[in-house]
């Protein structure tokens, strides 16, 4: 593993306490240049995970809180006309930054949500015509609480694809719990947290990332695991070639973490759940049964492991 991504890694510990996998994990979106989607209930630190990974670099974090009224342009910008100039001049929105942390985006209508869908997909924003294109680097990094919950619209199909992987952050144990409290008993760690690494440096993980091997049997590997999950028959909708790629780009970040220089099955099999299980539909009369990351696993048990 890096240096560079050690210090990273070390400085969101210091903060966030026994979520070492979700940590590296969001250090996988990264490092892979993908979106992070964090659902989980409220209070259990997905905010603060988002805030402890801006922090850490020295790149620029805006916000944006999702409401119901919230309108596509206070994300991406609007057109303002100027009368000195008589021309129309675009204002930038929150989008363009380095991580755009948005809270609750289930909160906000579909209509906005699908607001940001090219910007995570081509990293830039089209107004009037004309295209502006997002700093480098850029990752979204939205948080949501289940739907169950008042208030919220569960997201659509395709903006959950434009998500590179979904994870959820879960309950603390007693002990992690108590540490929780003792580190926040003053004033919460995140307020003095420093960069440990610059924005041009993470640009140059990233290039590392796409020099890791991947052979080609682990390659028939993935696409034997998206084949067996189309056909898998609790699921209305496998995952299309979008979760493919990002299953081989998460894998080789995940192998540059793990201090590999290459990547096998074993590492798939680690990081298939979070990228694939949000790209995929139950059945409507499966939903009551089995979960999508059930249906995931069961296809790696079944899926036959290159040698």
């Amino acid at each position: 593993m890096s240096k560079n991504i050690e210090k990273l890694i070390e400085n969101i510990q210091s903060v966030i306490v026994g979520k070492d996998g979700s940590i590296k994990l969001l250090i996988v979106s990264l490092l892979a240049k993908g979106h992070l989607l964090i659902e989980d209930t409220p209070g259990l630190g997905k905010t603060i995970l988002a805030r402890a990974l801006s922090k850490s670099i020295s790149g620029k974090l805006n916000r944006v809180q999702c409401t119901p009224d919230l309108l596509p342009s206070d994300v991406t910008g609007v057109s303002i006309y100027n009368e000195q100039e008589r021309s129309f001049e675009f204002n930038p929105g929150p989008i363009f930054t380095n991580i755009l942390l948005v809270d609750e985006i289930n909160r906000t209508t579909p209509r906005t949500q699908s607001s940001m869908l090219e910007a995570m997909a081509e990293q830039q924003v089209s107004s009037d015509g004309k295209t502006y294109k997002l700093p480098s680097p850029f990752m979204v990094i939205a948080t949501q609480n289940p739907i169950e919950f008042h208030g919220t619209y569960p997201l659509p199909e395709a903006q959950l694809d434009r998500f590179f992987m979904r994870i959820s952050m879960g309950y603390p144990t007693i002990e992690d719990e108590i540490e929780i409290m003792q580190m926040q008993e003053k004033k919460h760690p995140i307020e003095s947290l420093k960069p440990v690494i610059s924005t041009d440096e993470l640009l140059e993980l990233q290039k590392q990332v796409t020099d890791i091997k991947i052979d080609k049997l682990v390659l028939e590997y993935i696409a034997s695991i998206m084949h067996d999950l189309r056909e898998h028959n609790s699921l209305a909708y496998g995952a299309s070639p979008r979760g493919s790629l990002a299953l081989m780009h998460a894998s080789k970040a995940f192998a540059m973490i793990e201090k590999k220089d290459f990547v096998d099955p074993d590492i798939i099999k680690k990081i298939a759940i979070p990228v694939l299980s949000h790209r995929i539909v139950v059945k409507p009369q499966y939903i009551s049964s089995v979960t999508n990351e059930d249906i995931v696993a069961d296809v790696l048990a079944k899926t036959k492991v290159p040698k």
